[in-house]
């Protein structure tokens, strides 16, 4: 049975992408067992009833994700997001700012489970997102 490589680890997480600035994402907290960021709702993250679009917040939970799953792999590979879901529970107006947790639900050779839990700043969940990610032998040419 071959040895499994050891993860890559929250020091080896790259700046977020140009993508994740231009949605105003901040990581506040990262650990291969949790990670915390936030997002500020602005006018230009809304939708036409004035509170935050839907895909301005999976942009935050896959962004979330995303970097639990490539700290949790060895440096050798890379992560690409095969499934998503989210259930949105409550809207967030203008002015708030949302906080995603993210937590590992299972940690395989081939794929990650992980769970973004979004909450408003009063405390009350916004939304839940869980997603599959797969394992990736990339050489970063493809």
């Amino acid at each position: 049975m071959a040895e499994r490589e050891e993860p890559r680890g929250a020091d080896a997480m790259p700046p977020q992408s140009e993508f994740a600035k231009l949605a105003g994402i901040r990581l506040v907290e990262a650990t291969l067992d949790r990670l915390v960021c936030e997002m500020d709702v602005t006018e230009a993250l809304t939708n036409r009833n004035g509170v935050l679009h839907g895909g301005a917040m999976m942009t935050l939970a896959d962004n979330a994700a995303g970097s639990v799953a490539f700290i949790n792999i060895p440096a050798s590979k890379s992560n690409t997001t095969i499934e998503a879901k989210t259930n949105f529970l409550r809207g967030v107006k203008v002015g708030d700012t949302v906080t995603a947790t993210c937590t590992p639900i299972h940690r395989g050779r081939t794929t990650l489970v992980l769970q973004v839990v979004m909450t408003r700043s009063d405390g009350k969940q916004a939304a839940v997102t869980t997603q599959t990610h797969l394992v990736l032998d990339w050489n970063g040419e493809g």
